[in-house]
């Protein structure tokens, strides 16, 4: 994708032919579909939630360890089926991962992909949701249920929360998304209307249909799509929330703050749906109603970064990888908030809406800071995973170059964004408007390259430590929290015996007179602060 927007008329190396637009979009549509639902999704809150949730809650497993299997299992089957729309002969679909009907509604008379490759799309989705209610009913039941002797709410650490409120919002959300997969499939195989409006022509011929609504649809699709969000992001921020405090020895600024913070991003993250469809001829007083929604989100957005901020502020800051990915992350939704700011205003939105400045937006928002937030969260628990210690100077190299590659690839889209650039067009150069854009263009696409190829020093350090890296103690980076009481990695029912009692705070460090400088939640000598 990103070489044929830096020289669209030249072959592709290693596979010799020009790209056409419907290759490009097609690509597009695949790669915003498997980032955001099988790496954003999956990953933070699956991936780190099922080892580190019953652990840090001194539960021996999670609390339906067969539907665990089960969900991970019809993920997998999800993803085959998602990639096996590459395969098909017309190819995989080109409608974007948002899918918007009517064109998604019509089948292969709407285009190349629109058929059978589109349908295994649906399909993929359907199976993903399925798979993803299980887990979010398994992460809420093991939250509020398995919890140990000590461990009430309010001494959670910050990951727990978050992992639990995302499994809130992926039950709400994507049994809506199940819903509409349905209604979708329905109106390509059945013949129904929910999605297709009446009278519509295509290539000079009437399409069967009765008046449907295409922004049926949009609601239907936004609805889940802006908790998804969070669903990506809210994983990331409880693991930042967690390595800040361990890195700089303090007690997380204002916990309960940020614990009603989390809570008030996901009750409003399920009411600015409509902030995506501005251009969508909205009514301009709901289109105000959902404006003021949208910026009101960002409040407890800002009372999460204020907190971090207050966290790092005078603090004994210990500069480890695991660290300095927190730290990017923070700058990175950041960056990318400030900018959400401007799309929620109806009439800045209108012209920046269809450009690059919203891929910039969402990808620092969204999927960089979410992949920040997973390097992280490897280097802080592989130790715990594997018994063994990451390589620190790989990683602090890799971490300089990915962070300053981000910013190289992200940061200019704003530029052409507000010079009219259009996202989702393979080719650019034909317009006289932007002939100034070609440059920059290059630029990203070398920043690009460089990048990934970055990513192969994160992959080596990950499997040589995995089989090379220094034996780690138990508690190699002194934390609170209940998984650093165990051995690495830790045996089949976490604890081995007997659930441990709790008996503090999760972020009990620097607390005055404690010989050390934290106090394990299971240390009943200490009487901790109450901060």
């Amino acid at each position: 994708m990103r070489f044929q927007l830096a020289w669209p008329s030249h072959k592709i190396p290693l596979w010799g032919q020009v790209m056409t637009p419907e290759q490009y979009l097609a690509l597009v549509t695949m790669h915003g579909t498997i980032m955001v639902f099988f790496v954003l999704t999956t990953a933070p809150q699956s991936g780190f939630g099922n080892f580190a949730l019953p652990i840090q809650i001194g539960a021996a497993d999670m609390a339906f360890p067969v539907l665990n299997m089960l969900s991970f299992w019809t993920t997998f089957v999800s993803f085959a089926v998602m990639c096996a729309a590459f395969f098909v002969e017309a190819g995989a679909p080109i409608g974007g991962w948002t899918a918007y009907a009517p064109l998604s509604a019509l089948g292969e008379i709407a285009g190349p992909g629109q058929g059978m490759g589109l349908n295994l799309w649906v399909i993929s989705l359907f199976i993903f949701c399925a798979a993803s209610l299980m887990g979010a009913l398994n992460f809420i039941v093991t939250t509020l249920d398995l919890r140990t002797r000590g461990m009430s709410l309010m001494r959670l650490p910050l990951t727990v929360w978050a992992w639990f409120v995302t499994a809130i919002l992926g039950l709400l959300a994507f049994a809506v998304l199940m819903g509409a997969c349905i209604l979708l499939l329905l109106d390509r195989l059945a013949g129904t209307s929910f999605f297709v409006p009446g009278g519509l022509v295509l290539g000079g011929k009437p399409v069967n249909h009765q008046g449907g609504s295409p922004l049926l649809w949009q609601h239907l699709f936004w609805f889940f799509g802006h908790p998804e969000v969070y669903i990506a992001i809210l994983p990331g921020m409880g693991i930042v929330s967690q390595i800040l405090s361990t890195f700089c020895r303090k007690p997380i600024f204002g916990y309960r703050a940020m614990v009603f913070a989390i809570l008030a991003i996901a009750i409003l993250s399920c009411s600015v749906w409509g902030h995506h469809m501005f251009i969508s001829g909205m009514n301009p007083y709901t289109a105000f109603v959902f404006s003021i929604l949208t910026v009101s989100i960002g409040v407890p957005s800002a009372i999460k970064t204020f907190n971090w901020l207050g966290t790092i502020w005078r603090g004994k800051v210990q500069f480890a990888t695991a660290n300095l990915f927190a730290l990017a992350f923070v700058s990175l939704f950041v960056t990318g908030g400030i900018t959400g700011i401007f799309l929620a205003q109806p009439a800045v939105d209108l012209p920046l809406h269809d450009t690059k400045f919203v891929v910039a937006h969402f990808h620092f928002v969204m999927g960089v800071a979410a992949i920040f937030g997973m390097f992280a969260g490897t280097f802080f628990w592989f130790p715990k995973m594997f018994g063994r210690t990451m390589n620190e100077t790989l990683g602090k190299i890799h971490f300089w170059i990915t962070t300053a590659g981000v910013y190289c690839v992200f940061f200019p889209m704003h530029f052409m964004g507000l010079a009219g650039d259009p996202r989702r067009y393979a080719d650019v150069t034909q317009y006289k408007f932007l002939a100034t854009l070609p440059p920059l263009n290059h630029f990203i696409t070398i920043a690009a390259f460089i990048t990934g190829a970055a990513q192969l020093i994160f992959l080596v350090n990950v499997l040589w430590s995995m089989a090379k890296g220094p034996r780690a103690e138990i508690n190699p980076w002194r934390c609170t929290t209940l998984e650093w009481t165990v051995p690495s990695p830790p045996p089949h029912d976490n604890f081995g015996g007997p659930p441990p009692a709790v008996y503090h705070g999760a972020y009990e460090y620097s607390v005055p007179g404690v010989k050390e400088d934290f106090v394990l939640q299971t240390d009943s000598r200490v009487v901790a602060g109450q901060h």
